[in-house]
């Protein structure tokens, strides 16, 4: 049986049997004799519509009282059983009071009118005409038309009550036709609240989106770099787990396909669309091929798995068993670079990945990662030593050294080295000491001491953006050098050899000259900003240089625990 024919045979049963009068008639609450303790007692029900002393409704409610003898109560409530959500009910609300009162007032001047008809003025004194209006049932559809509200005014003089062909009537000229709750319709034929009351007659089937397509990682995206201390304040350089190895045909990340969406009905009969979910790209990059089923990426080859920002790819690893030394040569390489031994002194290692030495780096060498550079032993240098890490370093010790890191640097100790860090230096674990040399952060120097009870010479300069500065120094080195070396050849006797030699030469002058030139610019454009900067440490000894900028600081004497902070241009100790 279709639901039209139901609802035809709900209407026109010919067995239908008259109900017991229900009791849930809703007298007005008569005012309370005091007020409340407190305002925060009072819990306003915000499905109630308000209804003003001047509301049309009021006055044919008292129409009816007078006509009846019943008394009907005004709790208007849209959601009596709180089954709606608290955003529809306010939606909705102002719009259902509209238009309550719209034809309240519309029923009321209908009655009026009647009422006072116009009389012959030969028969003033005769009976007035009869008042004929048949009860009325009132629907209100949300503006989704997935929920339908009914209140019936009652007959006026000899009008007619309520009936199951006046309520058909009604449905079938609104077009209301689908959720309708049968037993409620059935109940107002006879309950005694019938009349004034509103209800929830009819509530569609709400429409579901699909759920959008998804990617479950295997990999992690983004790297956390953080070192774990124990409870001895050691760190343990070997655990830091920095590069994910994948296997050739090893799945780096699964899809999770978008679902279809299911079409509701309004209560008009009408269907509801949804919106199916939003199909999301496997992010592919090199190295990386997507499954025969198309719901996996997976590496074409063994290597690291690095998310750029867009897509996973998969570096190779260069795995060193031993040294870098003379079986290995210098190592320039693309990916990442994993050294079980050390840094021979005089060998050089560049790789645009990370970086891991396992042993030491020795004096006279040189080291720069693309990405963290990590070195388990500590870096031994000779004052020359230069290493360079466009994320983070992590060591044991720096001694002698001149590191540049553009992200932080971690550290049990640095002795006479020079730092250039445009992040964090933290030397908190183990000694947790800087000594000697100058160390230059863009953010925050933590230290556990800096200096030494001998006073040593020993630097700290804030804010600004060290690794710039650093690279403008090594320019302007090299280009003094490669002056003194063009001013050399030139002296020399001509030869073939001399002019491809000075060839050579003054094409790296252009080159590091462009270079310099760009970071100038760089440095002229960027606005000076407020230093923000702090230097934290548990003793720093006399002796100890801070500075902020152009403001200056020297130690004369111990001090403890202590922040250091650039307030109105002047260092403080905090």
């Amino acid at each position: 049986m279709s639901l039209k024919d139901k609802i035809a045979s709900f209407f026109f049963s010919s067995n239908s049997k008259e109900e017991e009068t229900e009791e849930l008639f809703l007298e007005e609450q008569p005012a309370p004799s005091a007020a409340p303790e407190s305002p925060e007692t009072v819990i306003a029900d915000p499905s109630l519509l308000e209804i003003p002393a001047d509301h049309p409704i009021r006055s044919l409610c008292e129409l009816w009282k007078t006509q009846s003898g019943q008394a009907p109560g005004l709790r208007l409530s849209m959601d009596e059983d709180g089954a709606l959500p608290s955003d529809l009910v306010s939606k909705e609300k102002n719009r259902l009071q509209s238009s309550l009162k719209s034809v309240c007032s519309s029923r009321w001047k209908s009655t009026k009118g009647r009422v006072r008809g116009k009389h012959n003025k030969k028969k003033a004194e005769e009976e007035d005409e009869p008042i004929v209006l048949d009860a009325r049932p009132w629907f209100f559809l949300s503006s989704d038309k997935l929920c339908a509200w009914m209140l019936v005014f009652p007959p006026v003089g000899e009008g007619a009550e309520l009936s199951r062909e006046m309520l058909q009537q009604s449905l079938s000229a609104q077009g209301i036709c689908f959720g309708l709750d049968m037993a409620l319709l059935d109940r107002l034929l006879h309950g005694r609240d019938r009349y004034f009351t509103l209800y929830l007659v009819a509530r569609g089937k709400p429409a579901f989106d699909g759920r959008n397509g998804n990617i479950v990682d295997y990999f992690p995206r983004v790297i956390e770099r953080v070192l774990d201390v124990n409870e001895f304040g050691q760190v343990d350089y070997t655990a830091l787990n920095l590069i994910c190895n994948v296997t050739e045909g090893q799945e780096i990340c699964r899809l999770i396909r978008p679902t279809e969406g299911e079409p509701g009905r309004n209560v008009l009969d009408q269907e509801v669309p949804a919106k199916s979910g939003a199909s999301v790209p496997l992010p592919k990059g090199r190295n990386t091929e997507i499954s025969e089923d198309g719901d996996s990426l997976v590496a074409t080859m063994p290597g690291h798995v690095e998310f750029s920002g867009h897509s996973f790819q998969v570096k190779p690893v260069l795995d060193i068993d031993g040294d870098v030394d003379f079986s290995t040569g210098n190592i320039n390489f693309v990916g990442d670079v994993n050294i079980k031994g050390d840094v021979i002194s005089g060998f050089s290692v560049r790789a645009m990945g990370n970086v891991y030495v396992g042993g030491v780096v020795e004096a006279g060498s040189t080291v720069e990662a693309g990405g963290d550079l990590t070195v388990v032993k500590g870096i031994l240098g000779d004052g020359s030593t230069a290493i360079r890490a466009s994320r983070c370093i992590f060591s044991k010790y720096i001694e002698n050294s001149i590191i540049c890191a553009k992200e932080n640097l971690q550290t049990d100790c640095i002795v006479n080295s020079k730092i250039y860090c445009d992040g964090d230096v933290v030397v908190r674990s183990g000694r947790g000491s800087i000594m000697g040399g100058r160390t230059w952060a863009g953010k925050k120097v933590s230290a556990n001491a800096i200096g030494a009870k001998s006073e040593i010479r020993t630097a700290v300069s804030m804010g600004g953006t060290p690794c710039a500065s650093f690279e403008r120094e090594t320019l302007r080195k090299e280009l003094k050098e490669l002056d003194q070396e063009l001013e050399r050849l030139e002296n020399q006797l001509d030869s073939p050899a001399k002019s491809s030699l000075m060839g050579k030469v003054r094409m790296k002058i252009s080159v590091a000259e462009h270079k310099l030139s760009h970071l100038d610019e760089d440095a002229k454009e960027e606005q000076e900003e407020e230093n923000n900067s702090r230097m934290e440490f548990g003793v720093a000894y006399a002796g100890t240089e801070i500075r902020f900028g152009d403001a200056f600081l020297r130690l004369r004497q111990e001090s403890r625990h202590c922040t250091a902070k650039l307030v109105c241009d002047e260092i403080v100790l905090i």
